[in-house]
């Protein structure tokens, strides 16, 4: 049967724990730390990103993520606990279920930008 976006969604909170905005600016500060945005790049333009985040578009997360394509980022790393955004916390849901099939084991949903931002999360913006 096929999925619809709902269904999808669903499967992914189910397997990506979400983090509070509150908590999850209090875990940006560990070293071992990697906080992926992955809106679009003209979104990140708009509003700015957040210190220290490296934006990953969804279209090219898996790309960037798996050390055997010529894409990769070496910002990634699977010892490392992954937080993840977007606008919302849509997408950043369906990253964290895709990383979470790749091998990454320490990977949360931490919403949206502008929620992490009225937490306190520092952006080139600020």
């Amino acid at each position: 049967m096929p999925k619809t976006v709902k269904d999808m969604l669903a499967d992914a909170n189910a397997a990506v724990p979400k983090l509070t905005p509150d908590e999850a600016v209090q875990r940006m500060n560990d070293a071992n730390t990697l906080v992926v945005d992955v809106r679009d790049p003209t979104e990140v333009q708009e509003s700015g990103l957040i210190d220290g985040a490296v934006n990953v578009s969804r279209g090219m997360l898996e790309f960037r993520a798996d050390p055997d394509s010529a894409y990769y980022n070496p910002a990634f790393s699977k010892d490392k606990t992954i937080l993840l955004h977007c606008a919302s916390g849509g997408r950043s849901a369906l990253a964290g279920q895709v990383l979470k099939e790749m091998g990454y084991t320490s990977v949360y949903n931490i919403g949206g930008f502008k929620d992490l931002a009225a937490a306190g999360a520092k952006t080139n913006k600020s």
